[in-house]
């Protein structure tokens, strides 16, 4: 069935959202939806946020009209959410140029601590933390330069997230842009949902894995990786 078609002045986001639709893909908080964004319509999307939030601003009661440090907030967090933190769903994924494993490298590989923020799904506070990945490449992986990693993390990281979802989506990408033997990540991160709010509890962390491949079978690859791993705790 083809959807119902949107009328001119019909809002950007219910736009973008039919195109999601029609092809029937997911838009949860952590989702890309990069492709269904025509040029020109995440400025629109901006305006109808930062028109929204003025909205949530009138129904904390505060004066935004009048009161000159939240004049302009509406649009800070319209611009914030759509191109600094949340930018990893209305963005493509970096171009990562990948070349071949000509001298066939088959020796542990690991990148990090490489530091990430994302925000909590539940209340969109900060997760501040630092991932390690380990690779184990074969001579049929694509080698992609260490900087390149930090801009897949990032772009992953870029989504409202939880941290054991998080981890999956990236470990799936790298596996799928390099294909090697053997995939791990480590996540070590700060929740400012549990330091801010709730049990105000500053010092918790939560670490997490993904293992693939060799580290899933191979018990001495796995514990060399985490030995490797220069965390602070």
């Amino acid at each position: 069935m083809n959807p119902v078609p949107v009328e001119e002045g019909t809002p950007v986001s219910v736009k973008i959202r039919e195109r999601v639709l029609a092809a029937r893909k997911r838009f949860h908080a952590n989702d890309n939806i990069a492709d269904f964004i025509e040029p020109g319509e995440l400025e629109l999307l901006m305006d109808e946020v930062e028109a929204k939030m003025r909205g949530v601003l009138d129904s904390l009661v505060i004066d935004a009209e009048h009161d000159h440090n939240t004049d302009k907030t509406a649009r800070r967090v319209a611009k914030m959410y759509l191109k600094e933190v949340f930018q990893g769903r209305y963005v493509k994924a970096p171009s990562i140029t990948e070349f071949p494993n000509a001298e066939h490298l088959n020796e542990l590989m690991i990148v990090g601590p490489i530091t990430v923020r994302s925000a909590c799904s539940h209340h969109f506070c900060p997760i501040m933390g630092k991932i390690w990945i380990g690779v184990l490449p074969n001579e049929h992986t694509n080698v992609i330069g260490l900087s390149k990693y930090a801009r897949l993390a990032e772009w992953i990281m870029g989504r409202p997230q939880i941290q054991e979802e998080a981890v999956v989506q990236l470990a799936d990408l790298i596996q799928q842009k390099t294909q090697p033997d053997g995939l791990a990540i480590v996540m070590e991160a700060t929740h400012f949902c549990m330091g801010w709010r709730g049990v105000k509890d500053v010092d918790s962390k939560m670490i997490n894995s993904v293992m693939r491949g060799s580290f899933l079978k191979d018990a001495n690859l796995r514990r060399e990786f985490l030995s490797l791993i220069p965390r602070k705790g």
